[in-house]
């Protein structure tokens, strides 16, 4: 299984980008998707999560600014951000609980993707 998420760059305070995730190979189902970020000097934190009744929870931080979706027959999972802040700078990791033909779930993550927001 792999995990591979696109999207990230460079963009003013204030605008807005859409970071997307696809998973691939010998996928069952997929549990709980998430977005995660890790800033510079600092620990992984949970952004956002989806789960495959599309219930959603989102960090008090990005609460009203950030939307995490997913379409599950594409294995997809994007979170989309408005209103960047400089302090959403960070690198973003998605997360799936994937389970295959082989249980238990497990988790598996992409490669993240920079998001830089100038000030």
């Amino acid at each position: 299984v792999q995990l591979q998420a696109c999207g990230g760059g460079l963009v003013q305070a204030g605008g807005s980008l859409r970071l997307s995730c696809a998973a691939s190979g010998s996928i069952f189902s997929i549990n709980d998707m998430r977005w995660y970020r890790q800033a510079p000097g600092k620990q992984r934190e949970l952004v956002a999560t989806i789960t495959r009744g599309a219930s959603t929870n989102y960090a008090d931080s990005v609460k009203g600014r950030f939307t995490i979706s997913r379409e599950n027959p594409k294995n997809t999972v994007d979170l989309q951000m408005t209103s960047l802040k400089p302090e959403d700078t960070a690198v973003y990791y998605c997360n799936a609980n994937v389970r295959t033909f082989y249980p238990p779930p497990r988790d598996y993550w992409g490669q993240g993707t920079q998001v830089t927001v100038s000030s």
